[in-house]
């Protein structure tokens, strides 16, 4: 082999990313900056570290999020593998226990024999040296430093928000109900709020005082990540037609007809830390125990970590990369995780995926591989190399990348035709990834 690849970062992308470099067979040295330098996100030194939910969202391949898990498990995915090992309670959602899920990450890249783990903060990298940065969401002032003469474009940035978590046995849970939407299973707990309790939080969430973060309301932030003051900041219904709507519930009749409900979400497998789902904020820490205090069932709550914002950093892929991730100036740099522009858990665990195989055949002089729009994968680097817009915004996966089915069909019908065919082109990708890979040795 020739001397290692560098992988520069140890979140999800970059875990996946050296995880699957080491098992082609290349030596791997995995850069991670904590516990030397950490950030006002994470809590731990443990790679893969989920800094926001610990929910991977749907696990229906009627959804696209499900899809894309599935395509990701197809290709043998470390992150997926370990995920659904540390799988709890979650509906049909892909809930990890946040520590176990990445203490198992830590362990298996410690211990496989291609992977060095190096505790380092990088502030440059050697250009000659075929590297993969996968730095996350904070990594205006690395990649500024490191790269970027090589961005013909300028960065751009939003702003992601934590939502906070509370301990289960602190809630008043005379004032509570498991149970989950359209799903007869207990994987979220349930706050009920009358119509007058449901405005006065919309009140207190209006009033809050908001932390300084730096000129927020000029700059741009994720749709599906809204902190919970700025959705109900755009109608004193939005919460309870949205993230609070009352439906799809089976209510005990001791509560009525909830007007709207707060959901919490288990943090761990025995569900003794809650995280308080769509409440991500802004609002200053004193302000948030006032009013989380405020609701019944939460008034002697025990608090783990408040709701926090941080900002994410990244590119518009189209001007400054090529299709397989790596740099129009530099080919043997890649990029992988948040910073191409991918928003959410799976997605950047996608990126770390293409990086590696995308690696892989830039060493072996090899075209890169085009992944089919038919798929998760394929679709939204479609929408990362091919978009029309001015201002991109980062993007989850969603049906409305894939291309369009020309048939006069339900929607449903028309999701289960995209599935299939999804299904067909993953394999057939599979097969093809897996055969490139061994070439060679």
């Amino acid at each position: 082999m020739n001397k290692a690849i560098y992988v520069i970062g140890g979140g999800l992308a970059g875990s996946e990313a050296a995880y699957q470099l080491a098992k082609i067979g290349y030596s791997v040295k995995l850069f991670e900056q904590r516990p030397k330098k950490s950030t006002e996100a994470h809590k731990t030194n443990y790679l893969a570290e989920l800094v926001c939910s610990n929910s991977f969202k749907s696990t229906e391949l009627i959804n696209a999020h499900g899809l894309l898990k599935y395509e990701l498990s197809r290709y043998n995915s470390l992150i997926m593998e370990v995920a659904e090992k540390n799988n709890i309670k979650g509906g049909k959602a892909l809930v990890v226990d946040r520590e176990k899920f990445s203490n198992d990450i830590t362990e298996t890249l410690y211990n496989n024999s291609n992977i060095e783990v190096i505790r380092e903060h990088i502030t440059k990298i050697d250009e000659n040296i075929n590297t993969i940065i996968a730095t996350g969401p904070l990594s205006e002032k690395f990649l500024a430093n490191s790269i970027g003469r090589h961005l013909n474009n300028d960065n751009l940035y939003f702003y992601d928000a934590i939502s906070p978590t509370v301990i289960r046995e602190s809630i008043d849970m005379s004032k509570a109900f498991w149970g989950s939407r359209y799903n007869n299973d207990d994987a979220y707990l349930n706050i009920p709020l009358t119509k007058d309790q449901y405005f006065k939080l919309v009140r207190m969430i209006n009033s809050a005082e908001k932390a300084d973060v730096h000129d927020f309301d000029k700059e741009l932030f994720f749709e599906g990540c809204l902190p919970v003051e700025e959705i109900a900041r755009r109608g004193e219904n939005t919460l309870r037609f949205g993230l609070m709507k009352p439906v799809g519930l089976n209510s005990p009749e001791s509560f009525n007809k909830p007007y709207a409900i707060i959901q919490l979400r288990r943090e761990d497998k025995e569900g003794t830390i809650l995280n308080i789902v769509g409440f991500q904020t802004r609002m200053k820490y004193g302000e948030q125990k006032r009013i989380l205090k405020s609701i019944p069932a939460l008034k002697d709550v025990e608090i783990v970590r408040l709701g926090s914002m941080h900002r994410n950093t990244y590119i518009n892929a189209k001007e400054s990369l090529n299709y397989n991730l790596s740099l129009k100036t530099k080919n043997n740099i890649f990029l992988a995780g948040q910073i191409t522009g991918v928003e959410g858990y799976i997605e950047s665990v996608m990126t770390g995926f293409i990086s590696a195989i995308q690696m892989d055949r830039y060493i072996k002089d090899r075209s890169y591989y085009s992944f089919s729009k038919n798929t998760p994968t394929g679709a939204l680097l479609g929408y990362l190399f091919e978009n029309v817009s001015d201002k991109i915004q980062p993007m989850n996966i969603n049906f409305g990348l894939f291309p369009p089915i020309d048939i006069k069909l339900k929607k449903r019908e028309k999701r289960e035709l995209m599935v299939e065919k999804a299904k067909k082109w993953i394999e057939k990708q599979r097969v093809e990834i897996l055969q490139n890979i061994e070439k060679g040795f």
